[in-house]
């Protein structure tokens, strides 16, 4: 059974306590659950933001932001988790090596943040190589990569396929601050590169875009591997 490692962003899932996406999510992910194993990370998101905004109004450094930004992604793992129910695994994993103690479950894997200075898609990417999977899929807020950032850039190009050295070009001064808000960091690109784990960057906005890239292999968005064929078919 494969296994596959999703970074849902923050900003897809609960955007804010108010107008969360997570009953959608669930419904998707017990249906994939039951084709592949599961890993998921959840993001920091609007709320995220929110606390490390007035952290920095409060004189906090980054380090004490970042550490506010961890807490708040865990607060969404465990709101997942409790949508989940039964068919997660029923604690926040606080490292990899819980995700692999947790995965031999077999339930899906929740977890957020870790390490400060370090968004949820490094954790995402280091998740990958550490349990070994097949492929790692990045549920964001935009329908791939492109060459800038599409909602200020009207002239920005979407890339239907990189190679690791290629998307860590384009990524390559992203901002490290807490908070920020890019499609992926440089830790993760290097990642990545190193393990050869195939990426997929999808729109997150609609969970169904996940089933059916899982679920039957297509999609629209950017993929990110050493070789151009579709990661997602057998």
């Amino acid at each position: 059974m494969k296994k596959i490692v999703i970074s849902l962003g923050g900003s897809v899932l609960v955007p804010s306590l108010e107008s969360n996406n997570i009953r959608q999510y669930v419904s998707v992910l017990k249906k994939v659950a039951g084709e592949c194993r599961i890993f998921i990370v959840v993001g920091g998101g609007g709320e995220a933001r929110r606390y490390i905004r007035v952290a920095r109004d409060l004189g906090a450094g980054e380090a004490a932001a970042d550490e506010l930004g961890i807490m708040v992604t865990r607060l969404n793992a465990r709101l997942l988790i409790a949508g989940l129910g039964d068919a997660a695994y029923p604690r926040v994993a606080e490292n990899y090596t819980e995700a692999c103690e947790f995965a031999q479950a077999k339930k899906i894997v929740v977890m957020g943040g870790i390490t400060p200075a370090q968004t949820t898609d490094a954790v995402s990417a280091v998740l990958a190589e550490s349990v070994g999977a097949d492929l790692l899929i990045n549920a964001t807020s935009v329908n791939g990569i492109y060459s800038a950032d599409p909602k200020k850039d009207a002239a920005a190009v979407k890339y239907e396929h990189l190679t690791p050295q290629e998307l860590l070009a384009i990524i390559t001064g992203s901002r490290m601050d807490a908070g920020a808000n890019t499609v992926l960091d440089i830790v993760a690109g290097k990642v990545i590169e190193r393990s050869g784990i195939p990426l997929l960057v999808l729109d997150g906005r609609d969970p169904e875009n996940l089933y059916r890239a899982i679920a039957e292999g297509v999609y629209s968005g950017t993929v990110v591997s050493r070789e151009s064929s579709n990661p997602l078919l057998p």
